[in-house]
């Protein structure tokens, strides 16, 4: 008999509504939802809205300026995302999304490729997915393609972890305990001293680097027009020059108007690490926990793993995510009195100053925009998915993670008999921590 959310809902004291809300939430969300959608589509608890219909949804998040990131500012210092519809994050989210080049797609999917079998080949058939593949394969790539150089591994995933940890973990919907809310706090703060101090000696070793190089080619410019000459003739690349995202930024000349010198630089490259490594570890665990949990998709994918063009695999990744995305939802602050859903029967104000949270897992299943919402479908329309967010505030490094995410997963099944040989393990926390797995060697 299935559960009547609403009605237990309704029964219960003030006090216990929104611990209800977030309990089902957390352990039988698609259900919830689902209830909500049909029944209740706007739920007003007393500290919180939850929207649970991809029309409002998409209406909130597509004002940053109405329904703000207030509750990151916090916890991200002066990063752009800590910033909503404004002239810094307007200019410093289009000046990084020009240096993530994405001609660069093709060579960064080899590089996940190379890194992955690196890791799996050093396993010899038995491997911690969530911390040794999930959390590894993205912190490489960072070393390699985004240029944090010199660091350790273990390092940058415990900055990346804490950072995660304290943003989206960390807030008043989570209801953590006062101890377990310091605790966080303590380790974000610490990990942040740590990559701070990282990142100020990292640019300037870097800025001196491509100043050296500067002078070089000044004096070598002559013999550098008859080599470039050459390669072209020849049909020959430039070889041996450091290549990465932060050496890019320092290479390029930026007006003062700008205001993006070597601090906002060193700012952005932070970024880059900390959404990367453990957004990515979570997505790629829980996508490959769907996949063993229903043998008809891992059957499908483990198939599709094989084909030369990617295509197919990647659709049936998408798809398994829209099951068990890396939140349910994203969370918002109004910044005035807003109406969402006007002129309709869920018509509801919400008031300045009350936390919304857009249920985006729930938006996946709407009937109104997805066909047939309750069975797996690997050719939907990709951009009704929020895997990366949606609107100003969607994820810098989209296009990355649509190549990085799916060919790690890929790699991993292309092994001979891979399975888990024991059951994805939270451990209490929001992040995969332990989910060994074994293969034929």
């Amino acid at each position: 008999m299935s559960t009547n959310y609403l009605q237990l809902y309704d029964q219960a004291s003030e006090a216990e509504k929104y611990p209800l809300v977030k309990q089902w939430i957390d352990e039988e969300p698609l259900a919830f939802f689902k209830q909500l959608r049909e029944e209740r589509p706007i739920l007003d608890t007393p500290e919180f809205t939850v929207l649970s219909r991809f029309d409002d949804v998409t209406e909130v998040l597509g004002m940053p300026k109405v329904f703000t990131v207030d509750l990151y500012k916090p916890k991200m210092a002066d990063y752009l995302m800590a910033h909503d519809d404004d002239a810094l994050h307007y200019r410093e989210k289009s000046l990084m999304q020009s240096l993530l080049n994405r001609d660069d797609l093709p060579h960064i999917r080899q590089l996940v490729a190379d890194i992955a079998n690196e890791i799996l080949d050093q396993a010899d058939g038995k491997l911690e997915l969530a911390y040794g593949y999930s959390r590894a394969v993205p912190a490489v790539m960072v070393q390699r393609y985004f240029g944090l150089r010199g660091s350790k591994r273990e390092d940058l995933i415990r900055w990346s972890y804490w950072n995660q940890y304290d943003a989206f973990h960390n807030q008043p919907f989570n209801l953590n305990s006062a101890e377990k809310t310091q605790h966080i706090t303590d380790e974000h703060d610490k990990v942040s001293a740590e990559l701070g101090a990282y990142i100020a000696k990292l640019m300037v070793r870097r800025a001196l680097f491509v100043n050296i190089e500067k002078v070089t080619n000044v004096i070598l410019a002559p013999l550098l027009m008859v080599g470039r000459l050459l390669r072209h003739l020849t049909g020959r690349t430039k070889k041996g020059l450091q290549d990465d995202m932060v050496t890019r930024m320092l290479r390029m000349k930026f007006p003062k108007e700008y205001d993006f010198n070597i601090v906002r630089l060193g700012i952005n490259a932070g970024g880059l690490l900390i959404g990367s490594i453990e957004t990515t570890s979570q997505a790629v665990s829980q996508i490959v926990a769907y996949m063993y949990e229903h043998p008809d998709v891992l059957q499908q994918a483990q198939r599709a793993a094989r084909a030369a063009d990617p295509a197919a695999f990647d659709a049936i990744v998408w798809e398994t995510l829209r099951y068990v995305p890396i939140g349910p939802f994203l969370f918002r602050k109004a910044a005035s009195d807003y109406t969402v859903g006007r002129g309709t029967e869920r018509e509801t104000t919400i008031p300045k100053g009350k936390v919304v949270l857009a249920a985006t897992l729930s938006a996946m299943f709407d009937p109104l925009i997805f066909e047939r919402p309750d069975e797996f479908l690997p050719t939907r329309n990709w951009y009704h998915y929020f895997h990366f967010g949606f609107g100003s505030h969607e994820c810098l490094g989209k296009y990355i993670g649509m190549v990085m995410i799916p060919e790690m997963v890929r790699q991993l099944l292309r092994r001979e008999e891979v399975r888990p040989s024991a059951e994805i393990d939270y451990q209490d926390g929001p992040f995969p921590e332990n989910y060994p797995f074994i293969w034929r060697k």
